[in-house]
């Protein structure tokens, strides 16, 4: 679901009502723009902070949070999209 740059608490009622779990800020854009253009596509989100629910929380979100866990997950995600790669040039390279 893309939602802008972070979600806010006005979207609580309709991500309940959606049993949305996650909400993601501009990978369907990309992705449906690159299908287009006849691109395949494979498309990953980091889930880097939680959604602030409630305009009176004390808890608020911040771009900091969002950059120190792609810091901290970042080896992580490197080494999975490094096989996904090598797996994907392995599946292209014997399909003939």
């Amino acid at each position: 679901m893309v939602l802008g740059t972070f979600v806010v608490p006005n979207f609580r009622c309709q991500l309940t009502i959606l049993s949305v779990s996650s909400a993601g800020m501009s990978t369907a854009h990309e992705v449906i723009v690159a299908h287009h253009a006849g691109m395949r596509c494979f498309a990953m989100s980091l889930i880097s902070n939680k959604a602030v629910m409630d305009y009176d929380s004390q808890e608020k979100a911040n771009h900091e949070e969002v950059l120190e866990t792609g810091r901290l997950r970042a080896k992580q995600l490197e080494k999975l999209v490094s096989t996904i790669v090598a797996r994907i040039e392995h599946y292209n390279n014997n399909s003939f």
